[in-house]
């Protein structure tokens, strides 16, 4: 007994250290997007590069390249089609699916609403380490009736990556990453295990609550940006609702590379952006 209270104690509680409310803005017809994670602030946002909330309808998104990145595009609402060159075939996200794509060395594939719908989503790009940019290209689809669950007294966790709890996905990652989404009743209040060293945050989707060891209140559309533990091996995050409370989960091992980006491109040198799109025109993608 002495030595699990000894192991709680060296638990870092993190508190939040910023709060930023997202916009919504029109990019055109059929198409609103949000930057939940702003693109540009590498190193504060180490290892991921930014976040998107889309609602869009068919055609928004045609063709288009990646390399040196992973996609993470989670469906809240509407049927999503993907189509990439690699497989050549077209599969479907469902609301409550989520797609975890390994660009690496290089992907074709286009996100396209089904007829008539309209499709909201988050996508997450999170970066590749210099060693795994030229990795061979996968795709794993993670299914809503198949995600890990934890439950707690007024509290519903689905994991889609790491682990929250003994819920533990088995989502492959090359750079660890863990991404949870909360469901809380009111008043109900959890705790989330990080490693120390994991950069993160939390984005609210819907309801009011309070965060951290310092209660940090925030409601829905605010991004609450974690605190560093580092020095510390464990960490811990609490959640506590005070209406109902959905808010999402996003932490992972900081990379620590210099980060060249340009379009759907994310390298470590100017040279190697320049090679990309050299690579994409001659046709050497998949």
């Amino acid at each position: 007994m002495a030595q699990k209270h000894e192991q709680q104690a060296n638990v870092y509680a993190r508190g939040i250290r910023r709060v930023r409310h997202a916009g919504i803005r029109q990019v055109g017809p059929g198409h609103r997007n949000s930057y939940i994670l702003e693109p540009g602030l590498w190193e504060e946002h180490d290892p991921f590069l930014f976040l998107a909330e889309d609602w869009f309808q068919r055609d928004s998104f045609d063709l288009h390249p990646h390399r040196g990145i992973e996609t993470v595009t989670y469906v809240m609402e509407g049927r999503l089609e993907h189509f990439d060159t690699k497989t050549n075939e077209v599969d479907y996200l469902l609301p409550g699916d989520a797609q975890w794509m390994t660009a690496g060395r290089g992907v074709i594939h286009k996100e396209d609403p089904a007829p008539g719908e309209t499709v909201h989503s988050l996508q997450l790009w999170v970066n590749l380490p210099r060693s795994h940019k030229m990795t061979e290209p996968r795709y794993q689809n993670l299914r809503a009736a198949d995600m890990p669950v934890r439950s707690e007294p007024g509290a519903t966790i689905r994991v889609f990556s790491g682990s929250s709890g003994e819920a533990v996905a088995t989502t492959a990652n090359i750079v660890p990453v863990t991404m949870a989404e909360f469901t809380l009743e009111p008043g109900a209040s959890v705790k989330q295990e990080l490693p120390g060293s994991y950069n993160g945050f939390l984005f609210v989707l819907e309801g009011e609550g309070r965060f951290g060891s310092g209660d940090a209140k925030g409601e829905a559309r605010d991004v609450l940006f974690l605190e560093s533990a580092e020095g510390h091996a464990a960490s811990e995050i609490r959640l506590t609702a005070e209406t109902k409370l959905r808010a999402l989960l996003y932490a992972g091992q900081p990379i620590r590379e210099p980060v060249v980006a340009r379009g759907p491109f994310v390298m470590n040198t100017q040279e190697e952006i320049v090679q990309a799109y050299e690579d994409y025109r001659n046709g050497k993608f998949a």
